[in-house]
Order: C-alpha cells, then sequence, then structure tokens
C-alpha cells in the first residue's frame, strides 16, 4: 500500500528562540498533539518517519561556504541574534537543527522518488524559505525546500520541479536561488511585500533562463479566501497544467489564516484543503502523485493542530473535515485583489496562455 510519511523529529525541538517568540517549539508540539488525536499514525495509510541530517556538501549544493560555516560558528559560540530585522534567532543547537530540518525536506523527496512513500509533509522547524544563498532572515536559516529542489536536480536529473509557495510572506530566499533558472518554476502567493520581504511583486518573473519560471502573487491586507482561491483557479493551476511539473514541492506555511497574527491576509481554514486538493489532483495526472509539502510558517498554535492533520488525512486519501468560522469579508480588499491578480495575468501572458 503506498503510504503518507510524515517527517518529524523530536530533535526540531532543540533549536531554542527564546520565551515569546513566535517560531517557537509549541508548534510542533502542537501538530503532533493534533496528528496523535487525529489517529493517522494508527492507520495504514501514513507512516512517521526519522529524518537525518544533511551533509555539509548537501548544504553546499545551495548555500556558500562561508555562510555554512558563519552559521555553524555562530551557534558555537552560543548563538543569539542572527537578523535584527526580522527577529531571527539561533541556539547552540540550531545549526545541527537547521541540517536536520533540510535533511528532513531531502530524506523525503527522495523516498518519494524511490517509491517508498506516495507523498509526504515534513514536520520541521526552522522555516527555510527566507532563507537566501548567504543570508538568514524571516526566522530562516538554511532553505529546505531550495535543498530539496537541488537534490532532485542533482541525484534524479529532474529539469522540471514546482515550488508552490502559500506561506503568507514572499519566500525571498527561494526566488532568489532559482531566479535564473528554467528546472525549477516558482509560484508564490503572499500578502503585499512592501515593508517584508521588499520582493515578490508581480514584475518580478525571473531573468535569463528563468524568465518566465517565477510567478508572484501579490494580494492586498485582507484578503479572503474568495480572492485568493481565483488567484489560485485563473493563474496557478493553468501555469501549472502548462508547465508539467515532474515534482510539486508545496512551501506550506499556515500563517495566512485570519487570527494568525504574523500576517495581514484573512484566509479561513476552509482554503487549505481546497488547495491541497486541486495540488494533489495535479500531482496525480502530471507528476505521478510525486509531492512534498514542507512546513514553513503559520503562528497560531491551536490552528495549526487542527488543520495539518486534515491535510495529511487528505494527502493520504482521506476525507477529514475542518470546522471555523469565516472571517469578515472585506469588499475593498476583494476588488483590490481582483485587479491584482489581473494585472499579474497581463505579465504572465508573455510566458503562459491564461
Amino acid at each position: 500500500m503506498e503510504k503518507t510519511g510524515i517527517i518529524f523529529s523530536h530533535g526540531y525541538l532543540l533549536h531554542r528562540t527564546g520565551e515569546g517568540h513566535p517560531e517557537s517549539p509549541a508548534r510542533l508540539r502542537a501538530i503532533m498533539r493534533g496528528i496523535k488525536r487525529s489517529r493517522l499514525l494508527e492507520s495504514e495509510r501514513c507512516v512517521l518517519i526519522e529524518p537525518r541530517i544533511a551533509s555539509l556538501d548537501e548544504l553546499k549544493t545551495v548555500h556558500s561556504s562561508r555562510y555554512i560555516n558563519m552559521i555553524r560558528e555562530f551557534c558555537r559560540r552560543g548563538g543569539g541574534l542572527l537578523d535584527e530585522e526580522t527577529g531571527t534567532v539561533v541556539s547552540p543547537e540550531s545549526f545541527t537543527v537547521a541540517r536536520l530540518a533540510a535533511g528532513g525536506a531531502i530524506k523525503a523527496v527522495d523516498m518519494v522518488m524511490k517509491g517508498e512513500l506516495k507523498n509526504a509533509f515534513v514536520i520541521s522547524r526552522p522555516p527555510g524559505h527566507h532563507a537566501s544563498r548567504a543570508h538568514a532572515s524571516g526566522l530562516c536559516i538554511f532553505n529546505n525546500i531550495a535543498l530539496a529542489a537541488k537534490h532532485l536536480i542533482d541525484r534524479f536529473s529532474l529539469n522540471r520541479i514546482l515550488i508552490l509557495d502559500i506561506d503568507a510572506h514572499h519566500g525571498n530566499g527561494t526566488q532568489e536561488i532559482f531566479y535564473d533558472t528554467d528546472e525549477v518554476l516558482y509560484i508564490s502567493l503572499h500578502e503585499d511585500p512592501s515593508e517584508f520581504p521588499e520582493s515578490g511583486f508581480i514584475h518580478e518573473v525571473g531573468k535569463g533562463e528563468g524568465m518566465g519560471y517565477t510567478v508572484n502573487i501579490p494580494l492586498p491586507f485582507g484578503t479572503t479566501d474568495s480572492a485568493y482561491w481565483k488567484a489560485v483557479k485563473s493563474i496557478v493551476m493553468p501555469i501549472i497544467r502548462q508547465y508539467r511539473p515532474l515534482f510539486i514541492l508545496v512551501s506550506a506555511g499556515f500563517d495566512g489564516y485570519f487570527r494568525d497574527t504574523l500576517s495581514e491576509l484573512s484566509l479561513s481554514a476552509y482554503i487549505y484543503p481546497k488547495i491541497f486538493q486541486a495540488i494533489m489532483n495535479s500531482a496525480h495526472i502530471i507528476s505521478r502523485d510525486r509531492l512534498v509539502a514542507v512546513l514553513e510558517g503559520g503562528y497560531r498554535t491551536r490552528f495549526l493542530r487542527n488543520i495539518i492533520p486534515v491535510i495529511i488525512s487528505r494527502m493520504a486519501g482521506g476525507e477529514a473535515k475542518i470546522r471555523d468560522n469565516r472571517p469578515f469579508f472585506n469588499m475593498e480588499a476583494q476588488r483590490m485583489a481582483e485587479k491584482i491578480i489581473e494585472e499579474v495575468k497581463e505579465t504572465q501572458l508573455r510566458f503562459w496562455e491564461l
């Protein structure tokens, strides 16, 4: 029986960020409580997988040697504040834990490619999509999803990989790493990035061989499910059908939820299973079911506890549902979002049929 892998280690809890920090071990503890409560691991459809530590050579496929050495030495000396602007903090154990997070993503894609898993969800921390080749940012140390994509390119010679980023914030690190290649299509739906991370605007479409392989959909503050789904249906899905990825990776951020305090989107719980179902359908039709999701943001622990088991259940072929209240519908945000969607389509028409 094909299984869905849940990649997790108690080692992920050893990355300590300090009291009151939003990216805390409590996030993963809540998720694992939700998984236990859902009894997913008692079924034959899911299996818990221990990650491995990414090698230094693997890290170097994405990050500079100088940066890797800097992180190692900074942690060895006791850690502290790496990036003041975004509150990126490390503890003495964080270098090893960040390597374990990267290794979890790499192991997940490896097992899917070898047929040992149908798909997988990597429940790891620290997150990764803000980490660039040589800079930590946005609570991220190493770019887990970029390392997984690079492993697919180097180890399995795949030349069409999709990274769909649904975190509330633009994955500036992921975009930078793959901005000039057509081997990775990066699509990101995110809130207005003017304040942070100051990248992810509509006109950023890639360069050189990567021209047309970056798709940014920057949505206004207050965007709700209907506009978000319209962007997915009218932009994301048609481009995926045309690109025909050999593997689909999802930067699975859940901070767009309307009760999350670290973003300004107003999404309900209902949008996330809907998005994953659409992506799973594409993976089934186009990518031989090859799909790995890697946890990024999401800081409302109660919501993480409830939503991620539902997503994993869907990935495993179940029909788990979730209940939620609907956020306030902002008509002005809806109008602005629809305008932005049309601007994105106009820009991307140079490269895709929309």
